[in-house]
């Protein structure tokens, strides 16, 4: 029950993400030139987002558990410290750059041609260089 649940929501996930543009690399990069020919659109996108999550943990608090069994993920405490602001900065310039972030690249990639596959891959080779990195710094290695 929990593998239909999961499909369906990542569905739900991508088909949103398609209605909305959100894999329109345009209208990404639209969106991030605040000082050019500024595209508005995907506040309502990030809004549309962020309301239905904030209904959601309210909910959640008052629930012992969810309705597909397990447990509730704990409400994040990260602090700010200076790899999280780097590495939001970091996501920031490749988002503008590529006009995708990867939630998004992944649903591009049914239409995305080589381009799509490329940021994907360059994404996933990040992402396996990040974890030793982190390791080392933490003295974990």
């Amino acid at each position: 029950m929990r593998r239909i649940f999961s499909l369906s929501s990542g569905a739900l996930f991508g088909l949103g993400l398609l209605i909305s543009g959100m894999v329109d690399t345009s209208r990404v990069q639209g969106w991030l030139d605040t000082f050019g020919d500024w595209d508005p659109t995907l506040a309502f996108v990030l809004g549309g987002a962020i309301l239905p999550m904030a209904i959601a943990w309210r909910i959640s608090e008052k629930r012992q558990a969810p309705l597909s069994g397990g447990t509730f993920p704990a409400r994040p405490t990260q602090k700010i410290t200076p790899d999280l602001a780097l590495g939001s900065m970091i996501f920031g310039a490749g988002w503008g750059l590529a006009g995708l972030c990867p939630g998004p690249s992944f649903a591009a990639l049914s239409f995305g041609g080589w381009e799509g596959l490329l940021f994907v891959g360059s994404m996933i080779v990040g992402m396996l260089l990040a974890v030793p990195a982190k390791r080392t710094r933490l003295g974990m290695a």
